[in-house]
Parts: C-alpha cells; sequence; structure tokens
C-alpha cells in the first residue's frame, strides 16, 4: 500500500488593510450637541486614540461648528407699500464677526479639552452658512463615514417650523447619521 502524503489546503494570506474611517460630529451651544460628543467619546474611544506606542493614530474624529452668516443689511417696511434697508456700519459688522470667532473658538476649546482628556486626536472645522446644508456639504466633501448629531428634543410643532438639522441631515447626508438624544432628566 502507498501511502499517500497528507495534503493540507494553503490558506490564503490574510491582507490587513487599516483604512482610517472619518467621524464628524457637529457642535453648537446647545449641551445636547456636547453630549453627543462625549457619546462619541465614551463609545468610539477605543477606534478614536491615539496609541502612546509608535505614534500610531485611530481613525479621525472632525468637530465641525456652522456659524450663522451676518446679513450686512436688514429691510423693514417702511410706509404703505415701501421697505427700508437699513445698513450695518463697518465696526458692527467686525464687531458680530469677532463674537462669533470667540463663540467658536470657546465652543472648540471644551470640545478639544473632552477630546484630550480621553487621548483622542480631534480637528475643528469652522464653516458659515445654514448648518443644516453646510454639515451635509461638508460629509460629502470630506468623506465622512459616519456623522454623529444631537438631539434637541424639539416638539413636532418647533420641528416643523424651526426645522431640526438632526432631521434634515438624517434625510440629506451621503452618509450614516448617528442622532444622539440625551437623558431625559438632563433635557428638562
Amino acid at each position: 500500500m502507498d501511502k499517500q502524503p497528507e495534503t493540507t489546503e494553503a490558506e490564503p494570506p490574510t491582507v490587513m488593510t487599516t483604512t482610517k474611517k472619518r467621524m464628524m460630529v457637529a457642535i453648537d451651544e446647545s449641551d445636547s450637541s456636547f453630549y453627543a460628543l462625549q457619546w462619541v467619546i465614551d463609545h468610539f474611544s477605543s477606534l478614536l486614540m491615539t496609541t502612546e506606542e509608535g505614534g500610531a493614530e485611530g481613525d479621525l474624529l472632525t468637530v465641525v461648528h456652522v456659524q450663522s452668516p451676518f446679513y450686512h443689511f436688514a429691510a423693514f417696511p417702511a410706509g404703505p407699500g415701501g421697505a427700508t434697508a437699513v445698513y450695518a456700519s463697518t465696526a458692527m459688522i467686525e464687531s458680530v464677526k469677532k463674537a462669533q470667532q470667540e463663540t467658536s473658538a470657546a465652543l472648540f476649546s471644551r470640545a478639544l479639552q473632552m477630546c484630550r482628556a480621553k487621548q483622542i486626536r480631534a480637528e475643528t472645522l469652522v464653516l458659515e452658512g445654514d448648518a443644516k446644508d453646510m454639515i451635509c456639504q461638508a460629509v460629502e466633501q470630506m468623506h465622512v463615514d459616519l456623522l454623529v448629531v444631537g438631539s434637541r428634543g424639539l416638539s413636532k410643532i418647533k420641528r416643523a417650523f424651526l426645522g431640526s438639522v438632526s432631521d434634515y441631515c438624517a434625510h440629506h447626508a451621503k452618509c450614516p447619521i448617528l442622532i444622539v438624544r440625551p437623558p431625559k432628566e438632563l433635557t428638562s
């Protein structure tokens, strides 16, 4: 009897691709947006952490804030059938822009402090325009893999009149979106 040599099937080599994922968290002055950021930090920190050995970095976190545009004029009804345009002075325009920059800096300072506490590397991005549209445009341009926004818990009536950034993004963003609702005790 001839003894057959044992054959084992060779396993194909495993190719490990480590593509970095990009997460974006949209923040504003609301507590719900910072709750969403903290939620991401708590639940995705293992993916986002900057490792100390070798300096390897995890996935990228982008914190975005959208400033409302400042219009240099306002139209008021002045008499029958007419409107009067009032233009802002240069000093007023500069004052508003400076206040917007200070607000953004304070928001990013708080956000980056939260990230650094968990050794998460984050980049910041300031945009100007309608928050809903600008966030969705940034998601598409930056090839974001996950967008995270907070929910303010607007009622159906307020959401219909004011619009909801999270609702709009859920329908228009070109990536998966996570809407983080804070617990009731924080919203009351």
